[in-house]
């Protein structure tokens, strides 16, 4: 496997090896459908991407603390042949692992992942739980309110959009699109 992405369905095989818990589960298949959206946006190889996605938080669940998370789980897709452009991917989406966000695939990444977050606790907060009546407006307003979903880092979404060179309402309108395309297996 070395130097290739594997396929889909290796890499939700490895994300279910290690994520038995259900939400971190939705959350990577949010973040995987965020980044093919965006891959697709950008014209670049939206597998790749997906697989980034799908797999950045794989290991949390097993070690969720900062000395371990993302770095045990690099360690395991290294032993595994993942491509490089995986692992700095992986390595990017967390500020806290120092790997400077250099690519369009590592920018990106990072843009999405408090961003889905915060989208699913936007839609749980609905009357009807429903991601595709959530609007764009509607997950500005909550960005304002601090004391909601207060452990979504605001300025790690700004920012994010920012390194994109993508308004943050427009940024939220694909990431919403996208995860309102797998509405059912996010449970939304």
């Amino acid at each position: 496997m070395a130097g290739r992405v594997p396929d889909r369905q290796e890499v939700y095989d490895l994300l279910c090896e290690y994520t038995k818990n259900k939400n971190l589960r939705a959350h990577g298949l949010a973040v995987e459908s965020a980044m093919r959206a965006y891959a697709r946006r950008f014209g670049e190889d939206e597998d790749l991407w997906g697989a980034v996605g799908l797999i950045h938080d794989f290991d949390y669940e097993k070690y969720p603390t900062m000395e371990d998370h993302p770095y045990k789980g690099v360690e395991i897709l290294r032993e595994k042949g993942y491509p490089q452009e995986v692992i700095d991917g992986v390595l990017a989406h967390a500020p806290h692992t120092g790997k400077k966000r250099e690519t369009l695939l590592e920018k990106t990444i990072f843009a999405v992942d408090e961003l889905t977050g915060f989208i699913v606790a936007v839609t749980l907060v609905r009357p009807s739980k429903k991601i595709a009546e959530v609007k764009v407006k509607s997950v500005k307003k909550k960005m304002k309110d601090k004391s909601f979903a207060a452990a979504v880092n605001r300025d790690d979404i700004r920012t994010g959009a920012q390194e994109l060179g993508v308004e943050l309402e427009e940024h939220i309108q694909v990431v919403l699109q996208a995860m309102a395309g797998i509405a059912d297996e996010l449970g939304l």
